[in-house]
């Protein structure tokens, strides 16, 4: 199933039924008074968050939801039936927003279930109008409209620490094999066009990782795969910033990814953060990751192989102090001049 994190849907709830005009009619009475019934409440738009939902794409093909009309009321003061509500499924992260002005409008991490749209009350049957002037009144209230409404719905990931690189710096490859995800793995550029979610265990202690697509320098104004990326990383705990040490300019990359993100969103610079230079096992990355902790003097850097394993159970180790909070906020990025 492809990964939709975002898309705009038609939602409108259902209109109230209108009252009834009737009047008692039974033997032996033949000027039964009125007795026409209540129209029923036109049924609710919900939204619920369900926990094993990953994505939007279930939503996005259908566009619009609706919920059902109140039935009429009927004779005899009988109530109609009031309309089913539209239950709208969606992932944890989700946040329904304006599509027009981007205006927040609810955000589904505060709640499990939110009734985002009312139904339209029934109308009232004749029985209520009857007076002592008018005692056979012929009007009932029509049920008074639902409302209707597009809205944009945005997935933002939630995850523990977030893996952020440049293209083929080997964050798919990490994620692997530190958790179960099996997210596409390739020797070129932009394999990862969605974000993946794994689960590593450490300790008894469960921690979302989160692989996000490769950023390029120019990332906050849209370059490469843009910038709709850059705020699932705002979602994260931590981040784990991925050095490819075989890389000519290995040591230019970390200052770029940083001032990306400063650029995209400035309190981004207070997460928690790891530097990992990749790739220890290639002959081109020999005796880089020295040079990499020299540059980076005041960050925590470690270097690992997921080819070889090298590293991979002291990183395991620094993933959970970051994730479990043992790690004091950064105060900006602290590379050294």
């Amino acid at each position: 199933m492809a990964f939709v994190d975002e898309t705009v849907i038609d939602i409108a709830s259902g209109n109230g039924g209108p009252g009834s005009v009737s009047f008692r009619r039974e033997k032996y009475v033949p000027r039964g008074g009125p007795d026409g019934g209540d129209g029923g409440r036109g049924g609710d738009v919900i939204f619920v968050i369900r926990d094993n939902l990953k994505t939007l794409s279930r939503i996005s093909y259908t566009h619009s939801f609706r919920a059902e009309n109140g039935q009429p009321g009927q004779g005899r003061k009988k109530h109609g039936r009031d309309g089913k509500p539209v239950i709208i499924e969606v992932p944890p992260g989700t946040v329904i927003k304006d599509p027009e002005d981007g205006l927040l409008l609810n955000d589904m991490q505060e709640e499990k279930s939110s009734v985002f749209l009312k139904g339209g009350k029934g109308g009232k049957g004749n029985s209520h109008f009857a007076t002592s002037t008018r005692q056979a009144p012929r009007y009932a209230q029509p049920g008074r409209p639902g409302e209707t409404m597009k809205v944009l719905l945005e997935l933002n990931l939630i995850a523990d620490i977030g893996f952020v690189g440049k293209p083929n710096a080997g964050k798919s490859t990490l994620l692997s094999t530190l958790t179960n995800a099996r997210p596409e793995v390739a020797g070129y550029p932009f394999t990862t066009k969605t974000p993946h979610l794994g689960v590593m265990t450490e300790k008894f202690t469960e921690i979302v990782l989160a692989d996000i697509p490769g950023l390029l320098e120019g990332a906050s104004r849209g370059v490469g795969l843009g910038h709709r990326f850059l705020k699932h990383i705002s979602r994260t705990s931590a981040l784990a910033f991925l050095v490819d040490l075989s890389d000519d300019a290995y040591l230019d990359t970390f200052p770029m990814l940083a001032n990306e993100l400063n650029l995209f969103r400035k309190n981004l610079t207070k997460k928690k953060r790891i530097i990992i230079g990749t790739k220890l096992d290639v002959e081109k990355s020999k005796g880089k990751l020295d040079l990499l902790k020299e540059a980076l003097a005041c960050e925590n850097v470690l270097g690992i192989s997921s080819y070889t394993m090298e590293g991979i159970d002291r990183l395991r180790a620094q993933l959970l102090t970051l994730s479990t909070g043992n790690q004091k906020e950064q105060t900006g990025w602290g590379h050294s001049p």
